[in-house]
């Protein structure tokens, strides 16, 4: 058996949990908002019209803020559409996933969601086919409390109280061609520069991100965060980062090890936004937002059906996901946990139904997939400072991101209630691999929880007739014993620990 150890003490510590690491998204693309989160006329839908079932799973998953509209789909809305009274919203092409919006469900029905599902919202503007003027009326309409035009119309629309937002996002991946509005990084650089100067002097303790790269693997990845920075850099908080991971051509080794890919993304963006905090001579330091993060079988992706047709709501990206991909979104959560110090936001893409943890069905049942227990456990656990973790690990070469180590790990420490939690990743598909935690630093007496998930057939997959097919195991391997646990973690697995220094 190949032997792995870990070691973790407390007096190395890289940040405090943030709670923004475990956020969603929520994009009016495919069924992800209609028969997803809002479904009037369905069994379990409330007065609002919001599935009840998606929205306690939404509570169980540990979600914490969610970002909405969009997405491509911002970069063509137009806000004041989905506010009002809703026979009087109209219908829209919606070009960006070439469907039909009907503006049923807008930022007053988000908003009212999101205090439901007892998220925090983070709201995208347009800055694809609008600019600063639509941002600011979007702005004063949604946290302006009273006394103006935009701020009285909410109130008119059954929204009394300001909706208090204080997370937005400046537009949506506009360095890329396919984008509404795409622009060059000084264009979009500029831009963003005057909306936040400008969403500022509405209230000056706004947090604002700016567009990153859409991916990594961009043209201009890397000198895009440049130029918008150099434009950009005294009037943002954040930049942004997007990355999809898949397993290409039966590669499981590369796949497994995706995480690899996410570390080496968000340190680019870092020493790119210190590159300029330095130019400018500046302490500032800019934050991450991986605002958009998950598996997604992109290569499966492409638009079917009679080009003329605009349908409302189509079954878009609706991945099954398996064992393997919910291994993987374990170990992208160890990353993100990882980089606490600079990544401020986390968004996994997305909530419901498309390339979702839930998924559900128009007037059916609602359902876990294999992606919703790793992010639902890591957010449970994870709690207090975010430990620096010493590995040794066997490793293997992978086609696409060279050599790596087989065993991944994170640890956090919670002094106040005197838990350690530790997540580790086997990345494996031939053996099992014995690991040896060294935790005598902090001394803990029990183990709590042991857990993880694994499987002899890597493609299992939940599905509305079998929703419990792939769920969490126990690790009955674990053993403590004087601040030192060993346990053997199984092939391609990912593994959840709690323990206790309390006796």
């Amino acid at each position: 058996m190949l032997n792995a150890t870990v070691t973790i003490d407390p007096a190395f510590r890289v940040a405090p949990v943030n709670r923004r690491t475990f956020g969603s998204f929520v994009e009016h693309l495919g069924r992800c908002v209609y028969t997803g989160i809002f479904e009037p006329g369905h069994p379990a839908a409330d007065e609002d019209g919001l599935r009840k079932d998606v929205l306690d799973l939404t509570r169980e998953m540990g979600v914490s803020v969610v970002r909405y509209p969009g997405g491509n789909f911002v970069s063509g809305y137009r806000w004041e559409d989905g506010v009002g009274p809703v026979s009087e919203r109209p219908r829209r092409l919606d070009l960006a996933w070439h469907s039909t919006e009907t503006n049923e469900f807008g930022l007053n029905e988000f908003a009212r969601w999101a205090r439901k599902a007892g998220v925090e919202p983070m709201m995208a503007v347009n800055l694809g086919t609008r600019g600063v003027h639509e941002a600011l009326d979007v702005l004063e309409y949604a946290n302006h409390p009273s006394g103006t035009r935009l701020s009285e119309l909410r109130r008119q629309h059954g929204a009394p109280d300001a909706h208090d937002i204080a997370l937005w996002c400046l537009g949506n991946e506009l360095d890329g061609p396919w984008q509404i509005g795409h622009k060059t990084a000084r264009e979009y650089g500029r831009l963003a520069a005057e909306t936040a100067r400008a969403m500022r002097m509405i209230d000056k303790n706004l947090e604002l991100v700016a567009c990153g790269s859409s991916s990594s693997s961009m043209p201009t990845f890397g000198t895009w965060e440049a130029e918008v920075l150099d434009e950009a850099f005294d009037h943002v908080d954040y930049i942004s980062c997007h990355a999809y991971y898949q397993e290409h051509d039966g590669d499981m080794a590369s796949f497994l090890a995706s995480a690899v890919d996410m570390d080496h993304f968000i340190g680019s963006v870092v020493a790119t936004a210190d590159h300029i905090a330095a130019r400018k001579k500046s302490r500032k330091r800019i934050g991450v937002s991986f605002d958009e993060w998950n598996v997604w079988y992109q290569s499966k992706y492409h638009e079917t059906g009679n080009p003329q047709d605009w349908p409302v709501a189509p079954r878009l990206l609706e991945d099954e996901y398996n064992v393997a991909d919910a291994v993987v979104v374990g170990n992208l959560l160890v990353s993100l946990l990882r980089n606490s110090d600079r990544v401020a936001v986390a968004c996994q893409a997305q909530l419901a139904n498309v390339i979702a943890p839930i998924r559900s069905e128009p007037g059916g049942s609602a359902w876990r997939q294999t992606t919703f227990h790793p992010f639902a456990i890591t957010s449970r656990l994870a709690t207090g400072d975010v430990l620096q973790v010493e590995i040794a690990s066997p490793s293997t070469q992978t086609s696409r991101h060279g050599e790596v180590d087989l065993v991944d790990a994170v640890a956090t420490y919670d002094d106040d209630a005197g838990d350690v939690s530790v997540f580790l990743v086997n990345r494996s598909t031939d053996d099992e691999v014995a690991v040896e935690l060294d935790a005598r630093a902090i001394g803990p007496r029990t183990v709590v929880e042991a857990v993880g998930i694994h499987g002899d057939d890597l493609y299992a997959t939940n599905t509305e007739s079998n929703p419990d097919r792939v769920v969490p195991q126990p690790n009955a391997s674990v053993r403590l014993d004087n601040g030192r646990l060993s346990a053997v973690l199984p092939k391609a697995s990912w593994t959840a620990l709690r323990l206790s220094t309390a006796s």
